[in-house]
């Protein structure tokens, strides 16, 4: 069987706590996977480190690094330059890690686009009034902010048939649990073993003369 990691894409909507599933899933397997680290020509945050949170940049290294095909994707928000780059991912599944990318939609797509073979997984709550009650209960945002992330989870809402699987957030143990289970079954897919295969036919065929 191949040893080589799998990429897989995490979103979701705002409020759905994909940040907290992450963080759970690597303390609990930390040997099995690595969270994509992205770049952005933003400035760094207090306490943020460089290669942890992000990898900092300015632009005329990230407009470079689109031009020379160093990211699986990329894109800009509020000004700044967001992307995954491609050597920090292919370096983590030569290791044999399964890489995580937490993106939105837009990017997930883009990934899949480039590589098929990306298991692409939405995280959802329950509910649509779970949802409205896990960012209001927040008590961080406004009322116009909470109407707007409704919004724009109505719209993305849209792309989640594009998806590969949905995952429930309703008790973060149990949905960690199916997570890991989920992208560890995916190893046995056929696409993915193409090499064993054809080392079973070969020997079949051997052994049948």
């Amino acid at each position: 069987m191949e040893q080589k990691g799998i990429l897989i894409v995490v979103s979701g909507f705002a409020g759905t706590g994909k940040g907290t599933l992450m963080k759970e899933l690597l303390q609990r397997h930390p040997e099995q996977y690595a969270l994509s680290v992205s770049m952005t020509t933003r400035s760094p945050r207090p306490g943020e480190q460089e290669g942890v949170e992000y990898f900092f940049t300015d632009t005329e290294a990230f407009e470079r690094e689109i031009e020379a095909g160093g990211l699986i994707e990329y894109a800009c928000y509020c000004d700044h330059y967001y992307g995954t780059p491609r050597a920090y991912v292919n370096r983590q599944l030569s290791a044999g890690k399964d890489v995580i990318l937490e993106i939105e939609v837009q990017g997930a797509l883009q990934v899949k686009e480039k590589f098929p073979n990306t298991v692409l997984l939405f995280v959802v709550p329950p509910s649509a009034q779970t949802l409205y009650d896990r960012l209001k209960g927040r008590g961080t945002e406004s009322g116009e902010v909470i109407a707007a992330r409704m919004k724009r989870a109505l719209e993305e809402c849209a792309y989640i048939p594009q998806y590969d699987y949905i995952l429930i957030n309703d008790e973060l143990s149990v949905c960690v649990e199916q997570m890991h289970h989920i992208i560890q079954s995916e190893k046995f897919a056929a696409v993915r073993n193409a090499a064993f295969i054809e080392n079973i036919y070969c020997d079949l065929r051997n052994l049948s003369v």
